[in-house]
């Protein structure tokens, strides 16, 4: 029976661990992100990028242990159906995207170079991911 609640224990606190982790990175990649709209000689598609990278760790947040592949996967159709929302035009979202929660969550207009740039983030956070989380286990071995 001790040995139940020291593996439980173990598995909660490793679970916490990784959960801050990911709500650290998720934090200052929303940070960045709002500063990458704010300094005018950075390119757009920056901030599109990062986007795709800060719910590529949210969804991690909540799913900490899922395969990768299914996080990015997950991330992809996450920010694929946010952009091609805004081609709905209800006036009801369009109040709700002149706000700045709106504009930052839901964002202007649809653009394909937004698709591009949501694609080379997840690919470019599942790759360092997988390079990291391959480094660190074997570094254990």
């Amino acid at each position: 029976m001790f040995d139940l609640i020291c593996t439980i224990n173990t598995v909660i606190s490793i679970l916490n661990k990784t959960r801050i982790t990911y709500f650290a990175a998720f934090l200052s990649i929303i940070f960045f992100g709002i500063l990458s709209r704010k300094i005018s000689f950075i390119p757009l598609w920056i901030g599109d990028f990062l986007y795709a990278v800060m719910i590529y760790f949210l969804v991690r947040i909540f799913l900490p242990f899922k395969n990768a592949f299914a996080i990015a996967c997950l991330s992809l159709l996450i920010c694929y159906g946010i952009e091609f929302l805004q081609l709905y035009q209800a006036d009801w979202i369009v109040a709700l995207r002149k706000t700045l929660f709106g504009r930052y969550v839901l964002g202007q207009g649809f653009l394909w170079e937004d698709i591009l740039a949501y694609t080379f983030g997840i690919l470019v956070v599942f790759a360092f991911e997988k390079i990291t989380l391959n480094y660190f286990s074997q570094k254990s071995v």
